[in-house]
């Protein structure tokens, strides 16, 4: 029989150094809020990945360490398995966080001045980590259909000129919860190949597919996109290690793999810790009922926020995401403007999500709600967030 999960115990956060409980004051100008923003999840880390942490850190000497053979193995064995897509172990390497991946390919693959296509609204670095590096974001904004957001393939064509050198993907999208359908996928490889614009696909969330969706990673719709494209994973979402620094990038093409593999190795940003490799190893190879029993969890949050919005805060609508802990909330009808909506949920709910303008024009009213956390955390929430939308119109 399967052992049963714990996901309802509350874990207190405070002073461990979380980004996502200890800098609240700094981010949001009071500590006294519930924190649903920074996306990682307040679940324990499945036993087997701490198990084999503490018997490694049980050996006393914390010297350098070469990544085993074992280490590359599972993730090939852990794409295969939940992707059914055949990796081979040359086109993978390490790289120091899937952010800082962004930045060194738009440093290999662009120079000052070049334009990098993004899909707004998205997850902020992707706005950020370009500009940051004196290239030239160009949008192209996400169409919602009514129920989710679709890519206007129209408006890409029209903005792409000789400058266009990558188009960063959001696969799964985040904050929109698109699982973006294979035939989505290929048009961007098709597209972009034909104007010679290389594909960055950031996949972080891709092991958490929600309500039955599949998710499709990029490099394996086609053979166009597989010779067109820079893939970033890891099982740091998935698994809630984030801080353990686990990102891998996969890179079929050789010639494009070369580019940027001896590069990283130059400037040897390529090595993984002992700590990443064992927590990998560990979460791919032992963790699956644990992924399985959170994933479900996280489903059942789901269908909670949205009841209780639907039941007691009708003015404000859950986007139902199809992969991730994240929900995206459009809040439009409250018709509050950018500073009242802040102040709604900081100041009068006293709860710490993420601004939907952070992602871009096209996040204006809408908040990001990150729901890894026990149902009592998010209930409480919830609850603080009637309060204060029922005092909006007295």
């Amino acid at each position: 029989m399967a052992i049963q999960y714990d996901f309802d115990t509350i874990i207190d956060r405070h002073h461990t150094g979380a980004v996502k409980t200890d800098v609240l004051c700094e981010r949001y100008g009071r500590d006294d809020l519930i924190p649903l923003w920074i996306a990682d999840m307040d679940f324990a880390v499945a036993p087997p990945i701490t198990e084999a942490l503490v018997r490694r850190l049980q050996h006393p000497v914390y010297g350098y360490a070469e990544a085993p053979a074992s280490y590359w193995q599972s993730i090939v064995d852990w794409i295969k398995y939940l992707h059914g897509w055949e990796v081979k172990r040359e086109w993978i390497t390490y790289i120091p966080g899937i952010v800082k991946g962004i930045g060194l390919a738009v440093n290999v693959f662009s120079n000052p001045g070049d334009k990098i296509i993004i899909q707004t609204p998205v997850y902020t670095p992707f706005m950020a980590v370009p500009e940051g590096n004196g290239r030239q974001v160009v949008h192209n904004p996400l169409k919602w259909n009514g129920s989710c957001y679709e890519m206007d393939f129209d408006h890409l064509e029209s903005i792409i000129d000789p400058q266009c050198k990558l188009l960063i993907l959001c696969n799964p999208h985040n904050p929109g919860g698109v699982v973006w359908p294979l035939e989505t996928l290929q048009r961007v490889a098709e597209i972009c190949a034909r104007h010679h614009i290389l594909v960055i696909a950031d996949e972080i969330h891709a092991d958490m597919p929600l309500f039955g969706a599949h998710h499709h990673p990029f490099a394996s719709v086609s053979e166009t996109a597989a010779q067109n494209s820079i893939s970033f994973g890891a099982p740091s979402k998935t698994f809630n290690i984030a801080g353990l620094v686990s990102s891998y990038t996969i890179v079929p093409n050789p010639t494009i793999r070369k580019r940027f593999f001896d590069w990283l190795t130059a400037n040897e940003l390529n090595a993984p810790t002992f700590m990443a490799t064992i927590a990998t190893e560990a979460a791919y190879n032992h963790c699956r009922e644990w992924r399985r029993q959170m994933l479900h969890y996280i489903e059942q949050n789901i269908l909670f926020v949205e009841e209780f919005l639907d039941k007691h805060i009708p003015a404000i609508k859950a986007i139902r995401p199809q992969a991730s802990f994240i929900v995206w909330l459009d809040c439009t009808r409250l018709g509050l403007d950018h500073d009242a909506l802040i102040d709604l949920f900081v100041d009068k709910a006293r709860l710490a999500l993420n601004d939907g303008e952070m992602f871009g024009p096209e996040g204006k009213g809408h908040m990001r709600l990150n729901i890894g956390t026990p149902r009592a955390v998010l209930q409480k929430a919830l609850e603080q967030l009637e309060e204060a939308v029922s005092h909006l119109n007295r």
